[in-house]
Parts: structure tokens; sequence; C-alpha cells
């Protein structure tokens, strides 16, 4: 009873904060019709300050501290950026009426990490006074990036089977063999090999089963096809191949990664110090508390866009964030177990597997999956997922790891 009563006063006081005070009026007034607006332009340098600082927060820890203390964390982290496109794959995608290639889009955002998500995390970590490692917010990029790519490699993989199969059942509702000795191509034509005229400059493999192309050669014995299976598979192989690397590149070019990774190696490979302290550190929270109030009315005006897709995709993201946060906060109690991880860390990981990608993400899921519905991924992010992890997720986890720690 005693856990239970420390864990619901300490999530009712994480409610209190005014980082999510910010999350909620934005909402608020974006709900009352205010016409309020903050300028794209403003909110990107408030995004790519945020994210230097804690770049340069994590890599000052990385330079000074035991690398071998990151590689269990970090291997959850990506074991969890995994995972949850896996389960979104599985469970989303057999509900009725959802798209199984905008479910695993889907994965993919909530796979992926939220820096604002997480910038709000640390700054409540401070408020609470709560220790964590200062490298904790480099776990970014390990989960973030593996989700991403899985994502798109699951759906193209998926799409290449669904492009085999129908390709598969037009061929066979085609009858090859024709009464008479004919031969009846793909497209119709028949052959007859008791005379009648073949278009001039075709020939055929003397093995094969298909004609070679026009105003070439017989080809030698294995250069074509012996049978329709194999003449699809050669037909398909090209579209099969998913180029991972691109995946990645564009992920690590993306304006969220790109500030935090430059942060970090700044701070691992200079003396930034001094304008940490003067600049960056001093503007954090009221920058943060700026576009926690444009995250809200962004919330509010995506709301909409759920209507255009199947219900379910709203269930989801209330219970998502919460699942996946639960798995990872299982996981970091293990590494704080195992190597003294910190429970504060522990929180880091949990929230950064609850959020879901509002800056980087939808960019790369639009290029590697073009054919999946930005409505359904960005709308049950953004509208739903996004203010479930800041709201409820970051007060659970942190008032979770209190109750845990007895601090």
């Amino acid at each position: 009873m005693d856990f239970l009563s420390l864990f619901l006063m300490d999530f009712v006081k994480q409610l209190q904060s005014p980082t999510l005070g910010f999350l909620i009026g934005g909402m608020v007034i974006a709900a009352l019709g205010s016409e309020l607006v903050i300028p794209e332009a403003i909110c990107q340098i408030i995004v790519f300050m945020l994210l230097t600082k804690i770049g340069l927060t994590g890599g000052i820890a990385i330079r000074n501290s035991n690398l071998t203390e990151m590689i269990l964390p970090a291997a959850f982290a990506v074991a969890v950026g995994i995972l949850v496109v896996f389960i979104a794959r599985y469970t989303l995608a057999k509900l009725p009426k959802v798209n199984t290639v905008d479910a695993i889009a889907t994965g993919g955002l909530f796979g992926a990490v939220s820096g604002s998500t997480m910038a709000a995390a640390l700054t409540l970590l401070e408020e609470q006074k709560i220790q964590y490692e200062a490298w904790a917010a480099a776990l970014y990029p390990f989960m973030d990036i593996p989700a991403l790519v899985t994502a798109i490699v699951v759906a193209n993989i998926y799409l290449n089977k669904k492009k085999r199969s129908a390709a598969g059942e037009s061929l066979s509702k085609q009858e090859y063999p024709s009464p008479a000795g004919q031969y009846t191509s793909p497209a119709g034509a028949a052959f007859s090999s008791a005379g009648a005229s073949v278009p001039a400059g075709t020939s055929f493999s003397t093995t094969g089963d298909y004609p070679s192309p026009a105003g070439t050669s017989p080809s030698p014995a294995g250069d074509y096809p012996s049978s329709r299976q194999e003449y699809l598979r050669k037909q398909q192989s090209a579209d099969n191949r998913v180029k991972i690397w691109p995946i990645v590149q564009e992920s690590l070019q993306g304006p969220a990664l790109s500030a935090m990774l430059l942060g970090i190696a700044l701070g691992l490979f200079t003396q930034p110090e001094s304008v940490y302290k003067s600049f960056y550190d001093p503007l954090f929270r009221g920058l943060l508390s700026i576009l926690m109030l444009v995250m809200g009315m962004e919330a509010w005006s995506r709301l909409g866009e759920l209507r255009k897709v199947a219900q379910w995709y709203v269930v989801y993201s209330v219970v998502a964030p919460l699942v996946h946060g639960f798995i990872a906060f299982g996981l970091g109690m293990i590494a704080h177990y195992a190597t003294g991880f910190s429970m504060g860390g522990v929180v880091i990981l949990a929230v950064i597997a609850a959020s879901s990608s509002d800056i980087s993400g939808p960019p790369t899921l639009r290029a590697g999956i073009p054919s999946a519905n930005p409505s359904a991924y960005i709308g049950a992010s953004t509208a739903i997922g996004t203010p479930i992890a800041i709201g409820l997720a970051i007060p659970l986890f942190l008032g979770l790891a209190q109750a845990i720690g007895g601090s």
C-alpha cells in the first residue's frame, strides 16, 4: 500500500510540472479556436538548440566516462526499436480495416524517438533531482535508426511478396501449352510449331519456355528460365533488394538527429563547456516550454486526420506508448541490476521507447514507404501518441522509478 500511495503522489506531482502544463495549455487554446501561430522557422531553431544542448551534454559525459557502461543499455535500445516495429506488424496490422503497410509505418514512427519528448523527460528528472547518466540521451540514435530501417525493410519485403503473389496468380490464369502443338505467350499471342507465322527476329531458347528478345540469337542453355517460377524469381529479384545504407543515411541527415550528433561530436572532441554553461543550458527550459506549447496545438489540430483511417489507430496510439515504455523499463531494470545503470537512466530508456518521432521520422518513412498513408502514422503519432508519451508515460515512469528507488 505504501508503494502504491507513493507512486500515485509522485504521478500527480509530475502532472503539475510546467513542462506538461504548456503541452496541455497548447491543446486547450487550440480547442478554443485560438489563432496563435508560432512560425515554423522559430520552431526549427528551438528544436536545433534543444537537441544540440542534449548532444553536448551527452558528448561531454561520454568523453569523461567509461564507454563499456553504455554497451548493455545501447543494445537494449536497439532491441526495443526493432521490437516495436514487429509488435505493430503482428498486432495493429491484424486488426479490421487496418492496412498492413500503414501499420508497419506506424510501428516505425512509434519505434523511432521524439527529441522533444526526451527533452521533457530530462527536464523533469532534473526538477525531481533524480540522478541519471549524462550520456543516456545518446541512446537516442541506437533506438531511432534501427526502428526506421526495420520498418522500411519489413514494409518493402511485404510489398514485394504481395507483388510476386499477384504476378503468380496472373500467370497461372494464362494457358501456356495450347492444343495442336501451339505455344501461347504471356501476352496471348499463339506460336504454332506446325509452321504458323512467328514475329520476325524472335527466337527460342533450346532449353527454356520463353522467347529470346527481338534481334538476338537463341541463348545458351541456362540463360533463360525453364519454368514460370524461375522466370518470376528473375523478374522480381531486382525489386526484392532493399538497400539499407540509404535509409540509415537519410536518418542521419534528418534535422533532429543531425543536431544531436553534432552536439555529441562537439562535446567529445572540443571543449564547449563555456558556451554550454553561458548559452545553451540557461535557455533550455524556456525554449522547451515554447516547443511544448506548439506541440499541444499541433496535437489538437491532427486529431481530425485520425477520422480518415480506422479507429483502431486511436486505441493503438493510447496503448502502444505505455506497452513500449514498460518493455524498455523492464530491460532498463536488468541493466540497473547488472551494470549499475541509474534509475534516471532507466526512465530515459523507457521514455524514448514510449515516444514517437515527430521531426525526422515522418519524412524518412514517406521516402522509404511512399505507399503508406501519412494520415495514419503521423496522425496517430502527433495527435495522440506524443501527448500520451509526455503527459502520461513520463509521470508514470518517473513515479515508478521513485517508488522502486525509494527516493
